[in-house]
């Protein structure tokens, strides 16, 4: 199993209106049965950790490419993340984690 984090840097200020937005794209993935259920988290407003920065979380049981011919789309996925990259997203990463299990 894999912990999936994805990070988004964003625009001074707009941390919690991203965050709304990346919670809905996650909820959007889950109703597709295309995703385990994600987390939303922020930092640099009230707590330590880069500022204007929200992650999305979630388990994968296997990685795989999102380019795939059997990926489907979720029908909202373009306006979403149309307004992310619009109005809040200054720059955007992927990380991977194995989990361990003993």
């Amino acid at each position: 199993m894999f912990l999936v984090r994805r990070m988004f840097k964003v625009k001074k200020g707009t941390a919690r209106q991203a965050a709304d937005i990346i919670t809905q794209i996650g909820k959007m993935y889950e109703e597709a049965g295309l995703r385990t259920p994600s987390r939303v988290y922020i930092s640099g407003s009230t707590v330590p950790g880069p500022s204007d920065t929200v992650y999305m979380d979630w388990i994968e049981e296997s990685l795989k490419s999102a380019y795939r011919k059997d990926n489907p789309t979720p029908a909202k996925e373009d306006e979403l993340f149309g307004i992310l990259e619009n109005q809040y997203q200054e720059e955007t990463s992927v990380e991977f984690y194995e989990i361990y299990s003993s």
